[in-house]
């Protein structure tokens, strides 16, 4: 077993941000594999000590869009089932529930962008990353499918207002985040360049969302580099 992090990323402007720099400090060493730009994903992770699955646009059942999706599954199923410690982020959070029974589907109404404020459920308590965080602390969401049903197992951690499932666990070593912990609003401003007009025609305003996530800048970075540091210990604890 190494400190390598295997880290799968979907498109470009997605990368692992505060959640990369918090494990770097940590002293571990991240394997970033750019797989839309066709780098290939290890057969399994017997080299890694963790998996780091982050966002992207993709749906996350969507094969014919991202072709190296069947192969992220499948380390996220050895993951979960070898209790190596696993961290899915947004699409990558989609993709945890998905591939281990629950499901995803696309919003109803707009999507949820910009920082919301997320409330504790019982699992928090104690949970080696989720323990700490705040009630009401704030998340940078971009969004526009939710995770709809959880896999069997699974323990809800952190909800809001506007979507159900924001965090939960699998197991002992695996988490899946419905939000973005490693942006700030440098790349929540990028994304509303590129996908404002999206957001605007499916009824949502990216303009706020940089404004509430700018806002909210300080708590973001203090929180989740928190987060961040609690799954390096797990991935130290575990490897």
């Amino acid at each position: 077993m190494t400190d390598t992090i295997l880290v799968v990323q979907h498109e470009d402007g997605t990368g692992p941000g505060l959640v990369g720099a918090a494990l770097a400090a940590d002293g571990f060493g991240l394997d970033l594999r750019h797989a839309w730009a066709g780098e290939a994903l290890p057969a399994s992770l017997a080299a890694h000590a963790g998996l780091l699955v982050l966002g992207g646009a993709p749906n996350c059942e969507d094969d014919v869009a991202a072709p190296w999706l069947p192969a992220v599954r499948t380390l996220v199923r050895e993951a979960v089932a070898d209790e190596v410690p696993l961290l899915g982020i947004c699409l990558g959070g989609q993709i945890v529930a998905a591939a281990l029974g629950g499901k995803v589907a696309p919003r109803t109404a707009a999507p949820e962008v910009g920082a919301v404020p997320l409330r504790r459920l019982p699992g928090a308590w104690g949970d080696p990353l989720f323990d700490a965080v705040p009630e009401g602390a704030r998340a940078a969401q971009w969004h526009w499918d939710d995770i709809v049903a959880l896999p069997a197992g699974g323990v809800p951690l952190l909800t809001g207002d506007d979507c159900l499932h924001q965090a939960f666990r699998l197991g002992r070593a695996a988490w899946g985040v419905q939000f973005h912990p490693e942006v700030l609003s440098a790349q929540v401003s990028d994304w509303s360049l590129s996908d404002g007009p999206a957001v605007r025609a499916a009824g949502g305003d990216p303009d706020a969302a940089v404004t509430t996530v700018r806002a909210a800048e300080a708590q973001l970075r203090t929180v989740w580099s928190a987060m961040a540091h609690a799954w390096g210990r797990v991935v130290t604890t575990r490897g």
